[in-house]
């Protein structure tokens, strides 16, 4: 929060030192482009990863492989002093996490009797034990024979056979809890038992007498009749499943099989990301595959990809990001001064452009008739394109022109088939999701399995806000109907402090960055009181380092909203979100002050918090370029609003313009 000791009067930052540390950056940048012209930082998650990781290991038999060992030690160093593990950095240790690290030690030989097992005993007992573990953990858990699979909810396979039409078809579900959902359907089906030693059993870890539960929160009518009614479907499952009549079971699975297998195709594993990766894995040895045949041999593969492996330790990221990395990169480095025919962005922008999506994808079954195109956020994730990355790639590949007619031609078409794919994948509501159009339905948050917190892909403030920019920068007017409809969504998901929520980033800095920078792309004036009130709420949060930071507690108790240690990523958003709206008090000053202190000698910057959010309450991210460009990109901003360069206009609007007659298609009403 701000200090009282902070200066009234605006802080002159002296210009050099702003060019030096933007030259800094953009030198920093430039060395670590690959040489095809793409970027790609670490993407951190938490020991979840490094626990199932060990899991897998284990039950394909490679429980004694050397990077079996080291990834236990990865383990062991992430403990927290009190002896659980947390999901984030600077996060209080949380059930379902410990547990699974817990019992991936016990399965890498340690004593429980270890001290640091011990501690971990004693705040895993003190969270609930196993019995308060989330259902993808005890499905885990149940195939080492931990668990018990009864208290595990229902995932049978014939959720794949329900037609689109049904309200609760895997279409329904988000795009990421799909490509979970339907391998683990597999699972679910087998109840594979790979047992364990004695003394890897973690029997210890149960409450034999557990306090009395807490009273449940309080639920609408609604949600009250539906969970009850998912009880009872789930209990039902459970009855038919111990009948030896199945008579769907062997198509389900053979749907379900078919399923996985089509999506592998030209994909970095299912959806490219490590649950699925290893979900897919577990259910192919399941369904009898040999562990030399090629498609199994090629999903472990994927998952070694994600390795990261040191002399000592091996951790695993969760996915990569190389389309998102790269697409933000070109941005800052474009605001900070580079020309858009720039060599080292023309390599940037060829390699997006290679990397445009155009086959068919599960997005088309709430999307009918609208044509491929966009990007997805991986290497390879074909079936799976994504609004967030696709408008980034729009506002950075509008930026660029190729001297080369044909690769200029190109980049043309490859951005209007982008455009067009992504309005098309507007909500009726005004806003932007992620992967799916139409993906919103809250009664299957209900359902017993979906305790994860992310079974839905709805709109969301920051993917719009963002879309907003994109629609400018390629000359799409504010007149026409995508655009009305994302203000209007903006304007009514508004906080009534001013901020707005941020779902794939930390968090409501995040949110009120992106959905501010949308509206002033979309021409809506911010000195209005109501956007003003998102200034006077980023001053009042502003810590006394002159940064900002937020915890991904704020997603748990929004009464911690923009408070925590200040991060130079957190810091560089609510500096953009300030330029955005005309603001030049001291909080700008002392903000620019912050990331000139924290720049490293190479350049750089390095958050300490995590900033990046995978699935809010459960899974949280650190980008570890999000320190740089983000920096970058705000201290360019401030240069360009004091007058020190002339503003990088992302676009030559003559040029980016979309032919007239795709511009009148755009502005057809939002179905």
């Amino acid at each position: 929060m701000r200090s009282d000791s902070m200066r009234s009067e605006k802080e002159e930052i002296p210009d050099p030192a702003v060019v030096s540390a933007m030259d800094a950056a953009r030198r920093y940048l430039l060395s670590i482009q690959h040489e095809d012209g793409h970027w790609c930082g670490e993407l951190e998650g938490d020991t979840i990863l490094e626990s199932e990781y060990l899991l897998t290991l284990f039950f394909l038999g490679r429980g004694h492989h050397p990077r079996f060992q080291k990834a236990a030690e990865y383990l062991r160093r992430q403990q927290l002093t009190e002896g659980g593990w947390a999901i984030y950095q600077g996060g209080p240790p949380e059930v379902s996490a410990s547990v699974k690290a817990y019992f991936a030690l016990k399965l890498a030989g340690d004593s429980p009797d270890a001290a640091h097992m011990s501690r971990a005993r004693g705040v895993i007992l003190g969270l609930g034990g196993i019995d308060a573990c989330n259902s993808f953990t005890r499905i885990y858990l149940s195939v080492f024979g931990q668990s018990d699979w009864a208290d595990c909810p229902a995932v049978p396979p014939e959720l794949v056979l329900l037609p689109n039409w049904f309200p609760f078809n895997i279409y329904r579900m988000s795009s990421w809890s799909r490509a979970i959902v339907v391998p683990l359907s597999i699972l679910w089906a087998h109840k594979p038992q790979c047992p364990v030693p004695e003394s890897a059993s973690i029997d210890e870890l149960r409450v034999r007498s557990p306090p009395p539960a807490p009273p449940p929160p309080a639920r609408s009518l609604r949600e009250r009749l539906w969970r009850g009614f998912f009880v009872i479907v789930d209990r039902t499952l459970k009855v038919l499943e111990r009948s030896p009549w199945k008579p769907f079971r062997r198509r389900a699975l053979r749907a379900a099989e078919a399923w996985v297998l089509a999506r592998l195709e030209k994909s970095g594993g299912l959806g490219a990301i490590f649950p699925p990766i290893v979900n897919t894995i577990l259910a192919m040895r399941c369904l009898g595959y040999p562990l030399e045949h090629p498609t199994l041999v090629s999903q472990i593969e994927e998952l070694e990809r994600l390795e990261i492996e040191d002399e000592d330790t091996l951790r695993i990221q969760p996915c990569f990001s190389p389309i998102w990395d790269t697409a933000l990169a070109i941005l800052a480095l474009k605001e900070s001064g580079l020309s858009e025919d720039h060599p080292d962005l023309l390599r940037g922008a060829g390699w997006l452009v290679d990397r445009e999506v155009r086959a068919a994808g599960d997005w088309q079954v709430t999307a009918p008739g609208l044509s491929p195109g966009g990007w997805f956020f991986e290497y390879e994730n074909e079936f799976y394109p994504d609004a967030d990355d696709t408008a980034e790639v729009l506002a950075a590949l509008a930026g660029i022109r190729f001297p080369d007619g044909r690769a200029e031609d190109r980049r043309r078409a490859a951005v209007e088939r982008g455009m067009r794919w992504q309005v098309g994948m507007q909500n009726p509501d005004g806003g932007w999701a992620a992967f799916d159009r139409l993906c919103d339905n809250e009664v299957l948050t209900w359902i017993p399995f979906a305790d994860h917190n992310a079974m839905i892909d709805p709109s969301c403030e920051d993917i719009t806000g963002r879309t907003l920019d994109a629609l400018d920068k390629l000359g799409l007017p504010a007149s026409g109907a995508a655009v009305a409809g994302g203000i209007e969504f903006l304007s009514r998901r508004q906080e009534p402090d001013g901020t707005w929520y941020g779902r794939w980033g930390c968090n409501y800095i995040y949110g009120t960055w992106l959905a501010l920078r949308g509206l002033k792309s979309a021409g809506v004036d911010l000195s209005e009181e109501r956007w003003q009130r998102a200034a006077n709420w980023l001053r009042r949060h502003q810590n006394a380092d002159g940064g900002w930071g937020e915890l991904p507690r704020s997603y748990d108790d929004p009464s911690l909203k923009g408070i925590g240690p200040s991060t130079p990523s957190q810091t560089a958003w609510a500096l953009m979100a300030l330029v955005a709206l005309g603001e030049e008090s001291d909080s700008v000053g002392r903000g620019i002050q912050y990331l000139l202190r924290q720049q490293l000698y190479d350049g750089s910057w390095k958050d300490e918090s995590w900033t990046g959010t995978g699935f809010p309450k459960v899974f949280y991210l650190r980008y570890h370029l999000y320190a740089t460009y983000f920096p970058l990109w705000a201290l360019s901003l401030y240069d360009h609003a004091r007058g020190g360069a002339e503003p990088r206009e992302l676009r030559s609007r003559a040029d980016a313009r979309l032919s007239a007659s795709a511009a009148r298609d755009f502005e057809e009403p939002v179905p």
